[in-house]
């Protein structure tokens, strides 16, 4: 059905802010977070400028991750485990997907501790969704593969 002038839907009940507010909002965002195909290409391409956070835990890392990832449980951010990275390094982080807070509060860490890092928006979802591989162990053979 086509829309009336009199029709309001629920996407235009609240009006879009300004332009300049909208220039704000989305420029800060992208200063907070990456996304899935920015890191993978980076990735792919050796143009990668950041470590890639794997921040869940160890035994999760070890059933599949991101190839090229490094592990450190958000919990176990601190000075002393960043001491082999130059305070400038850029650090992404990332965990299960959007259903899980670990990225945010490894951020938050790093970020206390004067680090720069961004989030990898999706996580392992959504690396997944975007049809990229991951390196996944096979405990019972030992060996990984893509």
């Amino acid at each position: 059905m086509p829309a009336t002038e009199s029709a309001t839907s629920a996407v235009t009940s609240h009006p879009p802010a300004p332009s300049a507010e909208a220039i704000t909002h989305f420029a800060s965002l992208l200063a907070f977070e990456t996304d899935c195909a920015d890191v993978h290409q980076a990735l792919d391409t050796g143009a990668a400028d950041f470590v890639l956070l794997d921040v869940r835990s160890p035994d999760a890392y070890e059933a599949a991750h991101i190839d090229g990832a490094v592990n450190l449980p958000y919990g176990r951010i601190v000075e002393r485990n960043l001491a082999g990275y130059p305070t400038d390094t850029v650090f992404v982080t990332y965990c299960n997907g959007p259903h899980c807070n670990a990225a945010d509060k490894a951020a938050l860490r790093l970020a206390e501790l004067g680090r720069p890092v961004k989030k990898m928006i999706g996580g392992m979802t959504g690396w997944l969704d975007e049809g990229y591989s991951l390196v996944e162990s096979v405990s019972d053979r030992g060996i990984e593969h893509r």
